[in-house]
């Protein structure tokens, strides 16, 4: 039985099909989040790391095992949980800051008591100048930074973030991972994030969780134990890049 967390994944499994065309795609993982926690799943592609993120957030249903949020099983998507995918999925014909307020129009809350939090969370990003503007008047950084004000505008207890800087250029991914560690570091979320970047994971995380080929069972579990608030400066020092190693050569077994 996994320790309990504020999030807490206890022998999960998930099969695609049936009899002859099953396969699965998870075997009976378990890892705990703590309150304020960051985490991130790296892994060989296609071996499930989306697929686990995706039961986090209730959009596919277990095979077996549960997921529960304080203590509660998942059964479907959950106000209190927020998803930001690879690509900004943003509306074409809505200004940014309608954006960002289309969840609050969708679970009907006052858009009025939400605006003034919107305004706040793009100033944090760096977009309250362009509040107005359309998406395609965005660079690729600016449109990324407007899932996340998106995500933060309901104050859910859980980001899960799936690749969402994987499009990016090396910079403005440096860019975005330091605006990710900034807002996490002010609102204080637990966060489950899928990578493919050993480094990215290194940088963002309190722990990395290296998972195999599928079926996806959990190789190994490392602590990140570099100090925060990070600099990109801490990349290039020798115990960031011994956390580097470890997972490079977990990932290869």
């Amino acid at each position: 039985m996994v320790e309990d967390g504020h999030v807490t994944i206890d022998e999960v499994s998930k099969v695609y099909g049936v009899e002859a065309e099953a396969i699965e795609a998870v075997h009976q993982i378990s890892f705990s989040i703590a309150r304020g926690g960051f985490v991130s799943i790296l892994g060989p592609s296609g071996c499930g790391k989306s697929t686990l993120l995706m039961m986090v957030a209730g959009i596919y249903p277990v095979t077996s095992g549960q997921i529960s949020i304080e203590g509660t099983a998942v059964t479907g998507p959950r106000r209190d949980t927020s998803v930001i995918f690879q690509t900004p999925v943003l509306f074409p014909w809505r200004s940014v800051i309608s954006n960002i307020l289309f969840p609050i129009e969708i679970f009907g809350y006052d858009l009025k008591t939400y605006h003034d939090e919107a305004l706040k969370l793009l100033e944090i990003t760096g977009l309250l100048d362009f509040k107005d503007r359309l998406p395609e008047q965005l660079s690729g950084g600016m449109a990324q930074r407007v899932p996340l004000c998106r995500a933060l505008i309901t104050d859910p207890e859980l980001l899960l973030m799936d690749e969402p800087f994987s499009a990016l250029d090396t910079l403005t991914r440096d860019d975005m991972n330091l605006e990710l560690l900034r807002v996490w570091e002010t609102y204080k979320k637990s966060v489950l994030f899928v990578t493919h970047s050993i480094r990215e994971a290194v940088f963002l995380s309190d722990r990395v969780i290296v998972l195999s080929p599928r079926p996806a069972v959990i190789v190994e579990d490392f602590p990140i134990d570099l100090p925060r608030p990070r600099k990109l400066e801490a990349q290039e020092g020798e115990e960031f890049n011994r956390h580097c190693a470890r997972i490079r050569e977990a990932l290869g077994r």
